[in-house]
């Protein structure tokens, strides 16, 4: 199995074509549930990036419901929906691409946090605890990929799996977003806004108030959206 992985193109978006190799794998039955993934040293290997990058891919085969980690065990294919979305688009993300993903994803974010406010289980705020302590400790790449678990447990925490799907759709370009803020802005700096944003929005969640919930993720799309330089239109 691991002979079939190539190494990725350095103008290529790295985790997300690291993603994009091992989701077609699953698609096409090479991979099956229960199969175990490579390590992070193997796969750092084979594809000829650093370990960072497999650990945002393996992120994002998360996100998408393709595959779980066993902590000090590793990756697994899981059995997935028979309705599972995946967009097949290796165009890199540009201002427009942005736009476009943040009008989609606004409404999605906006309304997944308030109905995790008010469906939400203690496993839930662990899980968000948990990756808000990792973004705080790994402020460094490794700080992407708690991020983007922080809202994919959102999306899970509404009890609609529908959210979960479509947001685990666009987790590639919602990682393209990070690393583009993150670009722009001294890390210590978005480490410290974003926790803060992250924080007020686990605090609404945890306080069952879906109005707060919602307001506290409009502000949290608002300020991500900002540090693109994206403004983001609302109409109500």
């Amino acid at each position: 199995m691991t002979g079939a992985l190539t190494q990725i193109s350095r103008t290529e978006h790295l985790p997300a074509r690291i993603a994009a190799q091992f989701a077609r794998q699953i698609q096409e039955g090479d991979l099956k549930p229960g199969d175990k993934l490579p390590t992070e040293n193997t796969m750092s290997k084979n594809f000829g990036v650093s370990r960072t990058v497999i650990r945002e891919a393996i992120a994002q085969l998360r996100n998408e419901g393709m595959i779980e980690t066993r902590q000090g065990v590793g990756a697994f294919v899981i059995d997935r929906p028979t309705r599972h979305i995946r967009l097949d688009d290796r165009r890199q993300m540009d201002t427009h691409g942005f736009r476009d993903l943040f009008q989609l994803r606004v409404p999605l974010e906006i309304e997944a946090a308030g109905l995790a406010a008010t469906y939400h289980r203690a496993e839930h705020l662990r899980q968000l605890d948990e990756a808000l302590q990792r973004m705080s400790v790994a402020g460094g790449d490794d700080g992407i990929v708690a991020d983007l678990d922080f809202h994919r447990i959102i999306a899970a925490a509404t009890g609609n799996d529908y959210f979960v799907q479509f947001l685990g759709a666009v987790s590639d370009r919602i990682l393209q977003t990070i690393v583009e803020s993150r670009e722009r802005t001294r890390l210590d700096e978005i480490v410290a806004i974003v926790n803060r944003e992250h924080t007020e929005l686990r605090d609404a969640i945890a306080a069952r108030d879906p109005v707060r919930a919602r307001a506290a993720m409009r502000a949290h799309m608002v300020g991500s959206a900002e540090r693109i330089a994206l403004r983001l239109e609302f109409y109500l």
